[in-house]
């Protein structure tokens, strides 16, 4: 048996909807809390599958973990042993990587399977593997697993070649207890690394920079337990402004950080979303007719790769020709070929696709072949005639937080079936 989402379109969004954790900094920020010696609480824990797999490696290595409440996570890595992980959860998330610098950096000693995830081209971790060889690692991979091990990590300057999310935490929690400093050159500056640098900092790291392309980390030779709330997720609270600005009548997105959407938020008044932009939150008027638009997605402040797909939806919907171009994942368009079959018209190119619009959708079956394939069929699916079938949805569960459930409170009409 098989779970399915179906949406029955054309029903209008109204009312106020919370935005939940950061995704990207949950999957980061749970891997380092086990450089700590002591407990560590996490609270605006997103209710995501990702966390559910990171709590089972967390278990696999001893550590006590602990939900609390709604959001809450506890993680006691007093117990902890430094066994390989092999756990089939690995293979589920790309995330799992994220164990790498944190157990390089406990241990000096990481055994683990290669990561998995939404495939969407190739994505090396070449710049991870370079970071921790800089730091004085010994890192081989063979048989699907990396084994990574060095006698001391002494800090160094490491330059990344490309500006990477991942490989900027994962030397960062490699270079917490290295001797002497670590400079990360070209380091990636999204809001996710803040929020892991200020948890390490609560710790008792020494990190200064995150945010800039400069980070300097002194190693420290303790770190014990902290309190932490993660920042709102701004890919969520993205894909809920792109669904507002395409089938809301008034609608608020809350609990946001306008400054961490600025580029969508520039786009989105570009195309002629009625919105006002508050302190903590946006509301959004439907109902104007929208205009195409370009956009180009790039490294944070940039475009966001992970509202690509879901805006490419929205476009369908405005007036004249719209241009995505993909820098960072190229393969990134599988959705465009689910929106066709739903009636959009869009030519897909090598890294680039193009949208005329203004274009009626139907429902139809689809797949979500990622994270953010499903969420733009769920843009679709609200603004289609007909019922839409969305299948392969735990893809969807691993990036957005009781999606359905907020979409019902908002006056949408969409449930889940098992299917065959």
């Amino acid at each position: 048996m098989k779970e399915v989402i179906k949406i029955e379109g054309g029903h209008p969004l109204k009312g106020e909807v919370t935005i939940s954790g950061s995704k990207n900094a949950t999957v980061a920020l749970i891997p380092a809390a086990i450089l700590a010696n002591g407990p560590v609480t996490i609270c605006g824990v997103p209710d995501i599958s990702d966390v559910q797999s990171l709590s089972t490696l967390l278990k696999e290595l001893g550590v006590f973990v602990m939900i609390k409440g709604k959001d809450h996570i506890v993680i006691d890595p007093t117990e902890m042993k430094n066994i390989p992980l092999e756990h089939p959860a690995v293979s589920k998330l790309r995330a799992s990587y994220y164990f790498m610098g944190a157990l390089l950096g406990k241990y000096k000693k990481v055994d683990i399977k290669m990561p998995g995830g939404c495939y969407l081209g190739p994505r090396p971790i070449d710049l991870h593997i370079k970071g921790f060889k800089a730091l004085g690692a010994e890192v081989n991979d063979e048989d699907g697993y990396y084994h990574i091990k060095a006698d001391r990590l002494v800090g160094n300057k490491i330059f990344l070649d490309i500006s990477s999310v991942g490989a900027t935490i994962n030397i960062m929690m490699a270079a917490v207890y290295a001797e002497g400093r670590t400079v990360i050159e070209n380091a990636a500056k999204e809001p996710e690394i803040i929020d892991v640098a200020t948890l390490l900092n609560k710790m008792g790291a020494k990190i200064r920079g995150a945010g800039t392309n400069i980070i300097k980390i002194d190693g420290v030779q303790e770190l014990s337990g902290c309190f932490h709330e993660i920042i709102p997720d701004r890919i969520e609270a993205g894909t809920f402004l792109i669904m507002a600005a395409a089938a809301a009548q008034e609608m608020t997105v809350s609990n946001i950080i306008p400054q961490h959407l600025e580029s969508l938020l520039a786009k989105l008044e570009e195309m002629g979303v009625d919105m006002d932009v508050d302190v903590d939150r946006v509301t959004i008027r439907g109902g104007k007719p929208l205009k195409g638009a370009a956009i180009k997605t790039l490294p944070y402040p940039g475009f966001a790769t992970d509202l690509q797909q879901p805006l490419t939806t929205l476009m369908t919907q405005a007036e004249g020709e719209s241009k995505v171009i993909e820098t960072i994942y190229p393969e990134r368009f599988k959705n465009c070929f689910e929106l066709a079959g739903m009636g959009a018209d869009i030519e897909v190119g090598t890294s680039n696709c193009t949208v005329r619009g203004k274009t009626p959708l139907t429902g139809k079956r689809v797949t979500a072949t990622d994270l953010r394939c499903g969420a733009a069929l769920v843009v679709a699916g609200l603004i289609a005639s007909g019922t839409t079938e969305i299948q392969e949805v735990y893809h969807i569960d691993r990036g957005y937080c009781d999606l359905d459930g907020k979409l019902k409170k908002l006056g949408a009409k969409i449930w889940r079936e098992q299917t065959e």
